[in-house]
């Protein structure tokens, strides 16, 4: 109780914060106690040992620790866009400073010919290095200081700043917080404050700190040296309870969850494999389904994630597990996250099961009264075989007569609610299948989908072509319209596809609307037709159109990304994306995988103004080098971060307060395999020893809940 009372201490009650204060801490920060300021680590830390002299600044540094004066301000621009600069001089020379925010409060708080010490980030613009948004502290209170030569920084926000808690600030709360537990941390008989979370064997066996040791010395680290453990300990703690828990569910789930035994390969499987495959299973796509086949003939119910690249075939691997489900007189569902998805599926699966004496149905918001209680009908009473959807399916008048086996496609668009309520739907679980043609990173399906089976679809169908990718400028315009005329003159077809529907005033990207009245300008009426797709329109006028471009009756679609999704047309040989910049790689893997899906060669036009910056140079130097959509994936990851791409925010890993899935990835492989020795040699985590990781699991398990299971 004791432990509870201090940590959870609010933290307005910590000397000098007040209720001020503390309320800017909990909006800015998300810091409400005691154990969150405790908790909040550093991001980097300055070496105050080591000063440089203006002429040695070069804008790669990742910082720099200067000593000299402010000689002069400046005040440029207006209202928002109002910044201040001042010029930074030492004996060698003089730097810009600049800043963004907070313009009024710097003014007033930094003062000309006065001896300071300047810590920032360099970076140059127009070939001028300047620093941004510095950290100045006077001369002779820097001196004072009896810190140590590592000195932590941590992120702040400008509000925190006009208030006094800049990283210095921060730290200055840091000291005082520990001088409050200092009595409490050392004394024997009070061993609550800091307890140990993993066994004494895992700590022996990696030979890492306490947890005590690491939470102390990651805020005042003695050197170097034992900084490192201390990140090394805290980073491996941020990675190795998720794991745990993420293989507890999995293995309690595999012992526990009993699920349909598919005995039969059958008449329905037998018949589509030998008389009906569109082309040969490529040796990726069989052993695909004999690690399904398996699964689902276990006894225990099936949770596989299935990766693959777009038009890999992931949906011929999914209709061929339902046929076993059929064989073995269960039900199948696909759930998708769009209409055009689900009908692109619908269309795609009922001509392959022609002849099968199959019923296939489409189940979306648009199915009309009539036939939705025709279909209802068919599936309580067990004649409907196949049922694809929107979300939709988990409606509560959609009842299976037997439900065995659910297939997700793009499943990071649906809630892990809306998810269950579909898998729900009988007494015994289905078996369930996850697709995704977004390709993930190994460290991060490890995170994401940890609690998984995976298979990967590493190899294209026979006859697919490597699509050809060029980057354009925007001044190439003439050049890609040439392009397109020549592609149109051969029968070929063409996407443009825009990032917005209509002008926004801060950005001034092409819009869709002017785009398409460019393009009708370009592509005269009667020689050209043009339809046009995006999210405003009504999914009767969206198919409408969609419908006209697959029947060929216009040669090019303008878009925005709703076409990201599902669209398949064979004919359509060529994409162009415009303001390529302003798409992440991983969507710019997903649009160009909308071509290529026939026969003849394709391509992928990436259209952007002059102006990019180096990440955008990146992204568009990785689309022009690669296909490999898990190349892609890692780029994407490493420009990103975890938090952006599909999934963290459902998978536990949000909360990590030190480890980056990047940088860490030998970490957490090291965390992941702890896990799995210490739940293989003790599965329900009784023993003694592993009490403490079943204490911290239990205190982890109040704060909030973990999304990462999936059923």
């Amino acid at each position: 109780m004791m432990q509870t009372n201090f940590l959870d201490t609010p933290i307005s009650y910590l000397k000098t914060v007040g209720p001020q204060r503390a309320q800017l801490l909990k909006s800015e920060l998300h810091l409400s106690s005691f154990g969150d300021l405790l908790y909040y680590f550093p991001f980097r830390y300055v070496d105050r040992s080591k000063f440089y002299m203006v002429k040695d600044i070069e804008p790669e540094l990742p910082y720099v620790q200067i000593k000299g004066k402010i000689t002069h301000f400046g005040v440029a621009g207006s209202g928002r866009s109002q910044r201040l600069m001042a010029t930074f001089k030492d004996e060698t020379g003089s730097v810009e400073l600049i800043w963004f925010q907070g313009v009024q409060w710097v003014r007033n708080s930094l003062k000309t010919g006065v001896d300071y010490v300047l810590q920032g980030r360099p970076t140059a613009f127009n070939g001028v290095i300047n620093i941004p948004h510095p950290d100045l502290e006077l001369l002779s209170l820097y001196e004072a200081s009896p810190d140590t030569a590592l000195q932590p920084i941590y992120n702040s926000t400008e509000k925190l700043k006009t208030k006094g808690l800049d990283s210095k600030g921060i730290y200055k709360l840091m000291k005082i917080l520990f001088s409050q537990m200092e009595p409490m941390l050392f004394n024997k008989d009070v061993m609550w404050l800091l307890p140990e979370n993993l066994s004494s064997e895992l700590i022996e066996d990696l030979r890492i700190l306490s947890h005590k040791q690491a939470v102390i010395q990651i805020h005042f680290p003695k050197d170097l040296q034992i900084l490192k453990k201390a990140e090394f300990r805290l980073k491996f703690e941020d990675l190795f309870f998720p794991q745990v828990r993420m293989l507890s569910a999995k293995n309690n789930r595999s012992q526990s969850v009993r699920g349909h035994i598919f005995s039969t390969v059958g008449q329905y499987f037998n018949v589509f494999y030998h008389e009906k495959l569109p082309f040969q299973l490529t040796n990726a796509q069989k052993r695909v389904i004999k690690e399904i086949r398996a699964d689902m003939g276990s006894g225990k119910q099936m949770n596989r994630l299935l990766q693959g690249d777009v038009g890999s075939g992931k949906t011929l691997v999914a209709l061929m597990c339902m046929l076993i489900s059929i064989d073995n007189g269960f039900q199948s569902a696909m759930m998708v996250p769009t209409e055009i998805l689900a009908n692109q599926h619908y269309k795609s699966i009922k001509e392959l099961v022609e002849g099968l004496d199959i019923q296939v149905r489409l189940l979306t918001g648009s199915t009309k009264t009539r036939e939705r209680r025709e279909l209802l009908e068919h599936l309580a009473d067990g004649r409907l075989h196949i049922l694809i959807g929107t979300h939709a399916l988990i409606e509560d008048p959609v009842k299976f007569r037997n439900l065995g086996f659910v297939v997700i496609d793009e499943q990071h668009r649906f809630g892990v609610e809306q998810r269950s309520k579909l898998w729900n739907k009988n007494t015994i679980l289905p078996h369930v299948l996850i697709m995704t043609a977004t390709p993930i990173p190994r460290t991060l399906a490890m995170t994401i989908y940890g609690d998984l089976d995976t298979s990967v679809i590493d190899e294209m169908p026979p006859g697919r072509k490597p699509i050809h990718t060029r980057h354009y400028f925007d001044s190439a315009r003439l050049k890609l319209f040439s392009f397109m005329k020549e592609q149109i003159s051969i029968g070929r077809q063409v996407y443009v596809v825009y990032p917005l529907i209509e002008e926004s005033e801060k950005m001034d990207y092409k819009d869709l609307m002017d785009g398409y009245e460019s393009i009708l300008r370009a592509f005269p009426r009667p020689a050209y037709q043009v339809s046009i797709v995006h999210g405003r329109m009504s999914s009767q006028d969206k198919d409408y159109e969609m419908e006209r471009f697959v029947r060929k009756e216009t040669q090019i679609m303008v878009a925005t990304t709703v076409i990201e999704v599902g669209v398949n047309v064979p004919n359509a040989s060529v994409m162009v994306i415009e303001s390529a910049e302003r798409f992440g790689l991983s969507q710019l893997h997903q649009l160009r995988g909308r071509v290529g899906r026939g026969a003849e060669q394709s391509f992928c036009i990436l259209m952007t103004s002059y102006k990019l910056s180096a990440e955008a140079k990146l992204r568009m130097e990785t689309m022009v080098r690669t296909n490999d959509g898990f190349e892609i994936a890692d780029t994407d990851l490493k420009l990103r971060g975890p938090g952006d791409m599909a999934g963290t925010r459902q998978s536990g890993m949000e909360g990590m307060k030190i480890a980056d899935l990047v940088k860490d990835a030998q970490i957490l492989q090291l965390a992941r395999a702890s896990a799995m020795r210490i739940l293989a040699e003790d599965p329900s985590l009784s023993s003694e020893s592993n009490r403490p990781i079943v204490r911290f699991l239990q205190e982890l398990s109040k704060e909030k809940t973990n999304w990462s299971r999936i059923s």
